[in-house]
C-alpha cells in the first residue's frame, strides 16, 4: 500500500519533471534565437574588418610601389587572406581602388531619395559629402598616397577610373533625382553630373595636393571650406 506521503513525493516529483522541462524547452528556445540574432551580427562585423584589412593592404601596397607594379596575388598574401577571400570581396582590382567611393554612393542615392519635401539634393548630401572629406584628415600616413585621388594624379589607369566612376556617380544620382523630382530627364541629369562634379573635385583636388607633400589634415582643412561653398551654390541653384 502506497502511504500519503509517497503520494505526495510522487506528485511533487511529477511537478518538478514538468517544470524542469519547460524550463529546458525555453532554454533551447531562448538560446537558439539568442544564437540566430547575434550570429548574423558578428559574421557581418568579421566580414567588415576583413574587407577593411584587404582594402588598407592594398592601399600600403599601391602607395609604396604603385597600383601597376602591385598584383592581386600579391596583395592577397600581404593581407593574409586566400586569393579567392579577396576575389569574394572585390571582384577586379579595380574595385580596390574604388570601393570607398562606391559604397558613399549608395548612401548618397539613400539621401537623395528621402530627403523631405522642398530640401534640394544638394542641401540633402550636403553632411555626407563634408562628413568624407572630413575624413581625408584620418587617413593614416603610410596609405596616404594609395588613396583614389594621389594615385589618380600620378596614373593614367587610376585617373581613367576615377572619371568613369564619377561618369556612373552622375547617372545614379540622375535616377534618383529624376524619380524624386518633378523635372524633365535632362534637368535631372544635369544636376546628377554637378553633384558628381563635386566628388570629381575632391578626389582630383585632395591627390593633387598630397602629390604636392600636404598632409592629410592639412588637405583636410583646405578643401573643407571650399566643397561647403560650392554645396552652398548648387543649393541655390537646384531650388529655383
Amino acid at each position: 500500500m502506497c502511504s500519503a506521503l509517497d503520494h505526495g513525493v510522487a506528485a511533487w516529483a511529477t511537478i518538478m519533471l514538468r517544470a524542469c522541462h519547460k524550463f529546458s524547452v525555453s532554454y533551447k528556445i531562448v538560446a537558439w534565437y539568442t544564437l540566430g540574432v547575434a550570429e548574423p551580427g558578428l559574421r557581418d562585423l568579421k566580414k567588415a574588418r576583413t574587407r577593411r584589412l584587404i582594402a588598407d593592404t592594398a592601399a600600403r601596397l599601391f602607395a609604396e610601389r604603385g597600383y601597376e607594379r602591385v598584383t592581386v596575388s600579391e596583395i592577397a598574401r600581404a593581407a593574409e587572406v586566400a586569393e579567392q577571400t579577396l576575389y569574394n570581396y572585390f571582384p577586379t582590382k579595380e574595385q580596390l581602388v574604388t570601393d570607398r567611393e562606391q559604397q558613399i554612393q549608395q548612401q548618397l542615392d539613400d539621401l537623395i531619395r528621402s530627403r523631405p519635401a522642398g530640401t534640394s539634393p544638394a542641401a540633402a548630401i550636403r553632411d555626407l559629402v563634408l562628413q568624407n572629406v572630413s575624413a581625408i584628415r584620418d587617413t593614416q600616413p603610410e596609405i596616404a598616397r594609395g588613396t583614389l585621388g594621389y594615385l589618380a594624379a600620378i596614373s593614367p589607369a587610376v585617373n581613367r577610373l576615377a572619371l568613369e566612376l564619377t561618369d556612373r556617380q552622375a547617372t545614379a544620382l540622375a535616377a534618383a533625382i529624376g524619380e524624386t523630382s518633378p523635372i524633365t530627364p535632362e534637368i535631372a541629369r544635369l544636376q546628377g553630373i554637378a553633384l558628381a562634379g563635386v566628388f570629381q573635385i575632391i578626389i582630383s583636388e585632395s591627390g593633387r595636393r598630397a602629390r604636392e607633400g600636404q598632409t592629410p589634415a592639412e588637405i583636410a582643412d583646405a578643401l573643407h571650406p571650399r566643397i561647403e561653398n560650392i554645396l552652398t551654390e548648387l543649393d541655390r541653384w537646384l531650388t529655383r
